[in-house]
């Protein structure tokens, strides 16, 4: 092992969004089982940094069994990161299970998303809940008493796509969080931020503002299905250990698949092809 081999395996994982701070640990970690100017194969050296990650994002609860009825799940982040494209997904999840799913349109701020939200509630065959330039938390509050009164199984609450730089809009989630909490008590059941695996490290900027608001979950990471590294997961659960449950894989009702750690490092290492 070299110190100009250190600095490659650093620059490496740098570029790939994991962080600097996490980088540096991963780092330290190598010196300590791999001595300088001690010879070693570099298919070991990949090894043990796969079963470092690995074993960071490993064993994390995130379990789809669905302990509540209604199942509340509250679906927050920025806009551009697949939020409505997610909630999407995660009712065509559960419906495909046979579930009774209602979408909240929580979004009253943007004009064109109660639309966006239409259009997957048709394709996945969820019902929608909406009303057009009204209080979220009021739209929230009728469709969780519905929800309760007939029984159904699965509550996905969308939000605005809020900045996090907007405080009144933070402010506002605050308020949706506490109103789902006077209808049922013990919710939302599920908080799950959606995170763009291509946003870089400015995606743990966004995961630390909205965890100041409300207490995250699980992570979605969206668009893996391109050149994104999503490395930047991996740092979210270092410094606010917040595990990924789902990743987004495509634009299509079923690109869903649950987080598996050992994929997921395997594709950080994957060399891409021209």
């Amino acid at each position: 092992m070299t110190e100009e081999i250190l600095e490659e395996i650093e620059e490496t994982l740098i570029s790939a969004d994991i962080g600097v701070d996490l980088s540096l640990e991963i780092i330290e970690n190598l010196r300590k089982n791999f001595p300088l100017n001690q010879v070693v194969e570099m298919e070991t050296v990949v090894a043990f940094l796969k079963s470092d990650l690995i074993g960071r994002m490993a064993g994390q609860d995130t379990s789809t069994e669905l302990e509540h009825k209604p199942h509340v799940i509250l679906v927050i982040g920025v806009n551009g990161t697949g939020k409505t494209t997610s909630i999407g997904k995660l009712a065509n999840h559960y419906i495909s299970q046979g579930k009774k799913v209602i979408l909240v349109a929580g979004d009253t701020f943007r004009a064109a998303a109660i639309e966006q939200l239409s259009v997957w509630s048709q394709r996945s065959g969820a019902e929608l809940v909406h009303k057009d330039a009204q209080d979220p938390s009021a739209v929230v509050y009728d469709a969780l008493q519905s929800a309760k009164q007939r029984s159904l199984d699965v509550v996905i609450i969308d939000t605005a796509g809020r900045l996090h730089t907007q405080k009144n809009l933070m402010d506002e989630l605050a308020k949706i969080q506490r109103v789902v909490k006077k209808v049922i008590p013990d919710a939302p059941h599920e908080t799950v931020l959606t995170i763009d695996a291509t946003t870089g490290q400015n995606g743990l900027i966004q995961a630390q503002q909205f965890s100041d608001v409300t207490p995250v979950d699980h992570l979605f990471l969206t668009k893996l299905d391109g050149t994104a590294k999503g490395g930047i997961a991996i740092a979210i659960h270092h410094k606010l250990d917040i595990p990924v449950k789902y990743i987004g894989i495509g634009e299509q009702m079923d690109d869903i698949q649950a987080f598996e750690a050992e994929a997921y490092v395997e594709a950080l290492f994957e060399v891409p092809q021209n």
